[in-house]
């Protein structure tokens, strides 16, 4: 039959105490941060699924960045393409009136020369930028798509812009300047700036082949050009819209992300703040319970 000295008794009480005493200090920290994994090894599992969770979060916000950078890009190409319609419009009014007969030639002359200001305007808003960026340059962003005052060649390329807004999709931003504005490589390529300087030619022509000109093929340029800067305006407008429809979707993946990782991470307060109560109340009555067990007398010194 084993003897159960007191530095076995002693020993047995300082050990329950230091359990209690560590647990109420774990519990402590649960709530003075308000976390329940303070360190990996609290919970092995919960930390490996935090990691992963916070990285998915990392890649959401990205996205999100990626779809606020589109869309600034697509609105500051909306507002060039709307400016180039005004001015395009305006063209088409001059073109109308340098065309009936009862116009004379000062004011075709001076139809001619708004035209050409009409040209160095559009030029202007097709050297739109964003973040320093020319936005209808293709990928050489960094070079003018066309040089105001100057030969109406496209300084840009056909490279596509396009921002990653979800694990595989990219999307489109840009528009190039070359599809609307025209290569300016010479040949007569039907478009708008091909077709402005055509008109401006014969306004100031003043013959009756001019004037048939400007009532037939420049106005019919005039309009296949407004047309085809509504499309791209179309364009831009349901890239637009599918922005907008990803960048919720991706908020709402967010918000389930992260309503996953505090449950994963944070602590529930009611319950932390019951268990350190009650454990706090444990730590109390075991230090009363050791302190009544482990009574050494003075013969006990002695020994």
């Amino acid at each position: 039959m084993s003897r159960i000295t007191d530095l076995m008794i002693s020993r047995t009480v300082l050990s329950d105490l230091n359990d209690v005493s560590t647990r109420l200090s774990q519990t402590q920290e649960r709530l003075s941060s308000g976390k329940q994994i303070t360190r990996p090894s609290d919970d092995p599992y919960g930390t490996s699924r935090a990691l992963t969770l916070r990285t998915d979060i990392s890649g959401t916000q990205q996205y999100q960045r990626n779809i606020g950078e589109a869309d600034g890009w697509t609105n500051v190409t909306d507002s060039a393409l709307s400016n180039i319609s005004d001015a395009l419009q305006r063209a088409r009014e001059l073109a109308i009136q340098g065309a009936t007969d009862s116009a004379g030639q000062s004011a075709r002359n001076a139809a001619a020369a708004e035209i050409d200001q009409l040209v160095d305007t559009i030029k202007q808003d097709a050297n739109a930028t964003y973040g320093g960026r020319y936005v209808f340059a293709g990928t050489a962003t960094s070079t003018s798509p066309y040089q105001v005052g100057g030969p109406d060649a496209y300084g840009g390329d056909s490279g596509t812009v396009a921002r990653e807004i979800g694990p595989g999709v990219s999307v489109q931003v840009n528009t190039l300047g070359s599809t609307i504005l025209g290569s300016g490589q010479g040949a007569a390529d039907g478009r708008l700036l091909n077709v402005l300087r055509d008109i401006a030619q014969h306004l100031r022509g003043g013959t009756v082949a001019d004037g048939d000109s400007l009532r037939t093929t420049d106005l019919q340029g005039l309009d296949t050009n407004l047309d085809a800067l509504s499309q791209a305006r179309a364009t831009v407008g349901a890239t637009t819209n599918r922005l907008d429809a990803a960048n919720t979707r991706l908020q709402q993946v967010e918000e389930s992300q992260t309503k996953l990782l505090s449950d994963v991470e944070d602590a529930d307060m009611a319950k932390t703040m019951v268990d350190y109560s009650m454990q706090q109340s444990v730590y109390q009555a075991a230090l009363h319970a050791g302190a009544n067990i482990v009574q050494q007398s003075l013969l006990d010194w002695l020994r």
